[in-house]
């Protein structure tokens, strides 16, 4: 269950300093569901990508976030069945580049293992190689065809042991077109 920076319902600027200092005594009071979670995230548990836990976020501070992938992760309890206050922080956090997603607190102790599949999925939905800008072409698209590439095969040595010493003599190599 994310807060908000603020401490309260509106969103009030606060120092950087008030706002860690909320953000620590978050971490401090984690829900039973934010420690079971907690435990699946931290040191890179999860397929090597790294979690902060109440990390500052615009106005807010989300539960979980993996700032590589810009993804933020909420754990939510029954007071968030009807919030709409959910909907306008997800809103405001989309417009800082965030997605959010959220768990209800018994997900989070009766699905662990579907709870990370779907957390990894938006991870890796987000962090997906972006198409180089400048492509390579497919064949014949710059409107030449390409033609395929003949290599010359070495053609077996006709006596000798294999180094132009043929039935002429040792030594002495026969071209076509030489007399």
């Amino acid at each position: 269950m994310g807060d908000q920076a603020g401490g309260g319902g509106g969103m009030t600027a606060r120092s950087p300093s008030s706002t860690i200092a909320r953000a620590r005594s978050l971490r401090r009071a984690m829900t039973d569901a934010e420690r079971r979670l907690w435990h699946e995230l931290r040191d890179r548990r999860l397929a090597g990508y790294k979690f902060v836990r109440q990390e500052p976020v615009g106005p807010y501070i989300a539960d979980f976030c993996c700032r590589a992938a810009k993804l933020v992760v909420e754990v939510d309890g029954s007071q968030h069945c009807e919030s709409t206050g959910d909907a306008v922080r997800d809103a405001r956090l989309a417009s800082l580049g965030y997605r959010v997603i959220r768990f209800w607190n018994h997900e989070i102790f009766r699905e662990m293992e579907i709870v990370k599949d779907t957390i990894l999925a938006r991870i890796e939905d987000s962090v997906a190689p972006a198409p180089h800008p400048d492509p390579l072409p497919a064949d014949g698209e710059r409107g030449i065809p390409r033609e395929p590439v003949q290599h010359a095969s070495p053609s077996p040595p006709t006596g000798g042991e294999g180094r132009g010493e043929g039935a002429a003599g040792r030594g002495a190599q026969t071209r076509s077109g030489d007399t």
